[in-house]
């Protein structure tokens, strides 16, 4: 799923591409990626793009007399600009927001169709689609410690709740964590306040290295290749390679649709945790889908 960094770098590469020019319409291929109905999504066609904004993984266009459109790219969603009239591709193409200046595709890869796309009119009806997560880059210290003892987490439960903090996901949760040199499983009320600190400055500094790594990626063009698998991470999608801080095989603990890498030696004390000792751990503490994760707080 794209997280913070990388949903950054797409805005960055959006802006100078879309602010201020007219989207002249919506092809939506798949009727299921669009969510809402009313106000219609032909009432953004011909309107001018005047920001974009993040609110936590999803990406906000705002237009003229207050519409805004929402993208969620949950998992595997993906954005491509192409040449202005550009068809979206085959069975993964959902959708096409056309600008004088070029083509802005939504694909999806996969079966499981879980991207959508919101029409919404007004601040009021767009804050219903703001997680309320922390922005960890905007506060200090101890708001993150407030938020992160808000419930009795796990600390990759916490980092990756979306009403907790904005914008973490899987996968820099498993730097962040590494960074830190703190085990997932950690309870967030059992950590000291020095515990707490020191994973808030690996969090902030996982994040902003990895926006400045992206935008040197990208450059002058747009990310094509958004992946959770980057190189040059530490131990996500590394499952038995070598840490890079000690050498020690990176392991990894699966439950329900989630998974996490960890270094038994930088983490964990030398303990590796076992998948079934996880799932007698966790018990209400993690969620089973990606979509339990992701949904609005008030509808649980």
């Amino acid at each position: 799923m794209p997280e913070l960094p990388d949903i950054v770098v797409y805005l960055d590469c959006l802006r100078t591409r879309v602010e201020g020019r007219v989207l002249d319409r919506v092809r939506v291929t798949h009727p299921f990626l669009l969510r809402t109905f009313d106000p219609p999504i032909s009432a953004t066609h011909g309107k001018t793009v005047r920001g974009l904004r993040r609110l936590g993984k999803r990406i906000v266009f705002e237009v003229d007399d207050e519409l805004f459109l929402v993208i969620h790219l949950m998992i595997t969603g993906r954005l491509h600009w192409k040449p202005a009239g550009a068809k979206p591709p085959g069975k993964v193409g959902l959708a096409a927001f056309d600008f004088p200046d070029g083509t802005l595709t939504l694909t999806e890869a996969g079966t499981k169709r879980r991207a959508s796309l919101h029409v919404v009119r007004g601040e009021a009806d767009l804050t219903r689609h703001q997680p309320g997560g922390l922005e960890v880059l905007d506060a200090d210290a101890g708001a993150f410690r407030d938020v992160l003892r808000r419930h009795n987490h796990t600390l990759k439960r916490a980092l990756t709740d979306p009403h907790l903090f904005s914008g973490i996901g899987n996968a820099y949760s498993d730097e962040i964590l590494h960074r830190a040199g703190l085990s997932p499983l950690t309870w967030t009320t059992r950590l000291t306040d020095a515990e707490a600190d020191r994973l808030y400055g690996a969090t902030r500094a996982t994040l902003l290295e990895w926006v400045e790594r992206l935008r040197k990626d990208a450059g002058d063009g747009f990310p094509e290749k958004v992946t959770a698998f980057r190189e040059g991470m530490a131990v996500h999608g590394r499952f038995r390679q070598p840490c890079p801080v000690c050498a020690t095989a990176v392991q990894r603990i699966v439950y329900a649709e989630n998974e996490t890498n960890y270094c038994p030696r930088c983490q964990t004390g030398g303990k590796v945790l076992a998948d079934r000792a996880l799932s007698r751990l966790l018990k209400g503490d993690w969620p089973r889908s990606i979509e339990e994760l992701e949904a609005p707080r008030e509808a649980k």
